[in-house]
């Protein structure tokens, strides 16, 4: 592998490890909340439990996202740093929004929550965790403002050959950012709809105590799941469209659309090597029109297939890279603007799949419940702690797809932008050895491997730990809980 190849792995790795944590504590935090809100409303018990069971969970996982997350920025000066140097006066203000606004207040308000209970009035400390919840949604969306702006460039004019910001509110304004935070924040709540629905379902199963505790959880999470799913159909919808505008190669390569249809059938199934240039000896089971109608709302559009699209984007982008000493043995070559086909297809399939899946788990364990049932069967926890895996796994293929979709473009051009305002991946890593970015990649992976460890094992405890583990003023509390300073 060449640099630019290690360079992609570990910043696919890591990423794709901290957006684990991600979406579930965008979605937990805001279900805590919802549990406080009614435990300070009604005084029941068994929200306060609820919410001190599930708000522990979350800030183990909030505190390994943080971990996680510092790494991300420091990949940019670090393996990619002439990325770094032509985004850097546009992504300056996001990032900097998400960092002095959005995370300290995340930050000040999360700590007031965790130290406050008995020390702050209810209605206080639920206004804490309310602010911490809400900062974490607002957080998202300054990043996926910056992420969006690498698909759509927008506000920008280009000054010595970089583009520099002339218009902040047109970056957070962004049609893609406008449709992608929706959807993002739908895939949070998957996954935290998943997350209590299987650990309640395991309990319940499991013994009889707190069962009022673990039903409310579950059919909360199995709702939640569930809604999350026809959420994410619907801006799901908005997104393929914009897409269908602004990066139809990405659309193509979706479906391993060779060749341009009219109307478009939308590929359920293919067998064979949809790798190959020509599609011919692939074999799909499609839905006829379908496709057309996702990416313009009629069922006699012209979708245009990969040979088209290799044609318009040579004409208006150029056929070869630039003779340049930094892109190695690219420099001067031809430009492949095809994306790896078999990772976008499959990835965009299993993105969809695994969230249908995720569904299903939840109206399942939401039926097998209802009228006060409880399943003893040995299937019923296994079925509910299968189903949790689903919504990351959907989160995860979704983001992959949706990055390895651009290329070969790390900042895609805007079809009706500034010209020159893009910039190919080959260009935007860092003048590094194959020694160095070989190090920092197996350095990462391991550490991240540790600290999966530690997180599962934190989770595991607290997991079997169960309410008793969690309710404040325990005389068999152990000195060695190390969240204990927390309740």
């Amino acid at each position: 592998m060449d640099v630019l190849d290690l360079a992609r792995w570990q910043f696919g790795i890591t990423t794709v490890y901290h957006f684990l944590m991600v979406p579930l504590t965008i979605g937990l935090s805001l279900l805590v909340a919802g549990m406080q809100t009614v435990w300070v409303r009604t005084g029941n018990p068994r929200y306060l439990a609820m919410t001190k069971f599930w708000g522990k969970l979350l800030l183990i996982n909030f505190a390994m996202g943080v971990v996680t997350g510092i790494v991300q920025e420091f990949q940019f000066g670090m393996a990619w740093s002439e990325y770094s140097r032509f985004v850097g006066d546009v992504f300056g203000a996001p990032l900097a929004m998400e960092g002095l606004v959005a995370f300290f207040v995340e930050s000040t308000f999360l700590g007031l929550w965790i130290f406050g209970w008995d020390r702050l009035s209810k209605r206080v400390h639920l206004a804490c965790g309310w602010a911490f919840s809400l900062a974490t949604m607002v957080s998202a969306y300054f990043i996926l403002a910056a992420n969006s702006w690498m698909q759509h460039p927008v506000g920008v004019d280009l000054v010595d050959g970089r583009p520099r910001l002339t218009s902040i509110w047109a970056v957070l304004g962004n049609s893609t950012v406008l449709a992608a935070f929706p959807h993002a924040i739908a895939g949070a709540f998957a996954v935290a709809g998943a997350f209590p629905h299987a650990i309640a379902a395991w309990h319940l199963w499991k013994s009889t105590s707190d069962e009022g505790v673990w039903r409310s959880s579950l059919r909360l999470g199995a709702v939640v799941g569930v809604l999350a799913f026809g959420a994410l159909l619907v801006s799901g919808d908005m997104q393929s469209k914009l897409m269908f505008q602004q990066q139809p190669m990405k659309m193509a390569s979706a479906e391993a659309l060779c060749h341009t249809e009219q109307p478009a059938g939308f590929s359920i199934f293919a067998v064979g090597d949809v790798s190959t240039p020509d599609c011919e000896n692939v074999k799909s089971v499609t839905v006829p029109a379908l496709l057309s109608f996702l990416a313009n709302s009629d069922f006699d559009s012209e979708v245009r297939g990969v040979d088209d699209l290799v044609a318009e984007y040579r004409a208006r982008y150029g056929e070869l890279y630039p003779v340049d000493a930094r892109l190695g043995e690219l420099s001067g070559k031809p430009i492949d603007y095809v994306p790896n086909l078999p990772v976008t297809y499959w990835g965009f399939r299993l993105m969809i799949g695994f969230g249908a899946v995720g569904a299903l788990v939840g109206v399942a364990v939401w039926w097998l419940t209802r009228r006060g049932r409880v399943p003893r069967s040995r299937w019923f926890p296994r079925l509910a702690l299968a189903g949790v895996a689903t919504p990351f796994l959907a989160n995860s293929f979704g983001w992959i797809f949706t990055e390895m979709g651009r290329q070969p473009f790390v900042v895609a051009p805007n079809p009706s932008g500034v010209d020159g305002v893009w910039m190919y991946t080959a260009q935007a890593v860092s003048g590094l050895t194959v020694g160095e970015v070989l190090f920092s990649l197996i350095a990462l992976t391991l550490v991240y491997g540790v600290l999966a460890v530690v997180e599962l094992v934190l989770v595991r405890r607290y997991v079997r730990g169960g309410i008793a583990a969690v309710m404040p003023a325990q005389p068999d509390r152990r000195d060695d809980d190390v969240l204990s300073f927390a309740y």
